[in-house]
């Protein structure tokens, strides 16, 4: 027996990222990767030591493509709409802005959840959605 309320589904969706890759980018594109993909809120929380963690900034990518394969938009989505927070006990959640928020508003998205890792060399989001088409 299922769980879900009528004609809801669960999406699933998941990234794996390769924590190189993002510091490349960081040391090729610099500000510009960063303004472009990531939120001032989202920033902040991957400074350290006067830089940026490659590790947290890719959990946090993986994290907007794992949003991606559950909203699955049809023009595509601003990655700065999609933002990773923190809730109250310090767990990462996503917030939606912009395109985003139209899209998921669209899917029927009614709730969600995120997980984030990230050891060595990658990062790793999963995030499940709750939709009502």
């Amino acid at each position: 027996m299922s769980s879900l309320p009528p004609r809801s589904e669960l999406r699933l969706g998941m990234d794996l990222v390769h924590v190189p890759d993002v510091q490349s980018s960081l040391d090729t594109f610099g500000q510009r990767y960063l303004r472009r993909v990531y939120t001032d809120r989202e920033l902040a929380t991957c400074a350290v030591n006067g830089g940026w963690s490659a590790a947290r900034l890719a959990a946090r990518f993986a994290a907007k493509e794992a949003a991606v394969k559950v909203l699955r938009p049809v023009d595509g989505l601003s990655y700065r709409h999609i933002e990773v927070v923190n809730d109250s006990t310090g767990a990462p959640e996503l917030s939606f802005t912009g395109s985003a928020q139209l899209r998921a508003d669209a899917v029927g998205l009614q709730g969600h959840t995120l997980s984030l890792s990230h050891d060595g060399a990658y990062a790793v989001a999963v995030f499940a959605g709750l939709v009502a088409p």
